[in-house]
């Protein structure tokens, strides 16, 4: 039984017929790699539409967008890093209290500005690109 049969898909459309591979060996049939690398880039440039995003304007990060963006950011991996700590069990071998709780809460903000300052995730650039559109 064949397989086209089945799909309903007719030899003709199929990319993998015999006809297209001989279409293509027609095509490129005795031209070198050079010829190629020309055809393609002459194709590209006739495009209209362009596979690789417009280059954005660069980041100005002394503007106050960008550094409520950054606060954005903090606050997204702090609750990640807060939610990842509270997988973790505890010990109930040292009572750390109200004054506990609140250290480990001031000990996550600043691991979480030590991360957006120094880890490089992105998040705070992106949403700087995306709302300066607006600007």
């Amino acid at each position: 039984m064949d397989i086209s049969s089945l799909t309903g898909i007719s030899q003709a459309s199929n990319p993998f017929s015999s006809s297209s591979a001989e279409a293509a060996n027609v095509l490129y049939s005795g031209a070198s790699f050079e010829e190629l690398l020309k055809r393609t880039q002459a194709a590209q440039a006739q495009s209209s539409t362009s596979f690789l995003p417009p280059k954005a304007a660069p980041i100005d990060k002394n503007n106050e967008l960008y550094e409520t963006c950054v606060e954005l950011e903090t606050f997204l991996l702090k609750t990640m890093v807060k939610s990842m700590r509270s997988t973790v069990q505890k010990t109930k071998l040292i009572d750390t209290g109200f004054a506990g709780e609140m250290y480990e809460d001031m000990l996550y903000d600043e691991y979480a500005k030590s991360l957006a300052k120094n880890a490089n995730f992105g998040f705070a650039e992106m949403a700087y690109k995306d709302l300066a559109r607006y600007l």
